[in-house]
């Protein structure tokens, strides 16, 4: 006994680290699935990794970027017979007149093994695309005119019973941009007698615990979030991070630079954020979650799937995770929405993992 009262404060520090580590610590589910069986790998005689035709031909050929303003580019290949030329000839579009680059090349040797010629030239002061975006605005259009919007990289629409507004994780976004003066007018506009459903699109999660693009979305957070709850937005739909995420009813608008409250608490007016960015990616799955599981993480798994929003009535919905499983669509999370505007004392429920 005199032995704990001698250590009373320290036992009392301790207790008291231990429950603030539990108060941060109390998150969801982590999922367990691997997946085990993968795809076989392209045969080695596929013609992808045919030799080109012809005495010397140039094989492996790479082109990246070759200064630090992105107007040049280093041009590699491999000549496996003799050098043969170091000339790159190019030209603009459109254009009949040639230019011409020199190059040089490198030979190595690895105990037994010696390379073929490997030629590097760099082009310089090129003019390149100053247009963002461009690739994306020309194959994919969108209303976003009839939104009000001046730009394709957010706007808004109505499907059925939900009124989907779309934003711009990659263009400006705080205050006095376009974006931020579109949405500021927008969300008041939502009639909920109409469209029931309010639903955000974005790329990149601003509640995120994968380690892939961990907190990337913090400073869109920051601006907007108070807005999703102040307008009872139901849920908002990222992707980005290749894996799944489903989060708590959580808020972090109370934090200002006195009070110290910087933590995610439950919120019935807020959304549930879904990180949905799992529909399939060259380098597989996004594995490698943030340990422990933060509180406002509800369910999440490194793996493949698709989600379905199936809007019931005015008051309820139910989304559905389904885990991609080796070609077989396995339901693996479900969730009752109840509408934050017309049944916002609904409590959701977990249907199934």
């Amino acid at each position: 006994m005199a032995l704990l009262k001698a250590f009373d404060p320290f036992v009392i520090c301790l207790l008291c680290l231990i429950l603030s580590a539990s108060d941060f610590c109390n998150g969801g589910i982590t999922s367990s699935f691997v997946r085990k069986e993968y795809s076989p790998d392209m045969p080695l005689d596929s013609d992808v990794f045919q030799v080109p035709p012809g005495y010397n031909e140039p094989q492996q050929v790479h082109i990246t970027q070759g200064d630090a303003d992105g107007r040049g580019v280093i041009i590699s290949w491999i000549t496996p017979d003799e050098p043969g030329s170091n000339t790159v000839l190019y030209w603009s579009e459109n254009s009949k007149h040639k230019n011409r680059a020199d190059g040089t090349f490198v030979r190595y040797k690895f105990f037994n093994y010696t390379s073929g010629y490997i030629h590097h030239c760099t082009i310089n002061k090129l003019e390149g695309e100053t247009t963002p975006f461009k690739p994306y605005t020309h194959r994919y259009y969108v209303p976003y005119e009839s939104s009000h919007s001046t730009s394709p990289l957010w706007y808004s629409i109505k499907r059925a019973s939900a009124y989907v507004i779309v934003l711009s994780s990659y263009s400006a976004y705080g205050k006095s941009t376009p974006q931020y003066k579109w949405l500021s007018d927008e969300l008041p506009k939502v009639d909920r007698s109409e469209t029931p459903w309010l639903i955000l699109l974005m790329h990149c999660p601003i509640y995120n615990s994968n380690s892939h693009h961990y907190m990337e979305g913090e400073s869109m957070r920051v601006v907007y979030e108070s807005w999703f709850v102040k307008y009872k937005v139901d849920v908002v739909f990222a992707g980005h991070v290749h894996a799944y995420e489903r989060s708590k009813r959580v808020s972090n608008i109370a934090y200002n630079i006195v009070n110290g409250m910087c933590t995610p608490v439950n919120d019935q007016s807020a959304p549930v954020y879904i990180t949905i960015g799992d529909g399939g990616n060259h380098d597989g799955p996004a594995i490698g979650m943030v340990e422990p599981q933060p509180s406002f993480s509800a369910y999440r798994e490194a793996s493949f799937g698709h989600g379905i929003f199936d809007v019931k009535n005015r008051t309820h919905a139910c989304f559905s995770w389904h885990r991609n499983q080796d070609g077989r669509a396995t339901e693996a999370d479900s969730l009752w929405f109840h509408n934050r505007y017309w049944n916002p004392l609904g409590k959701s429920f977990v249907a199934s993992y």
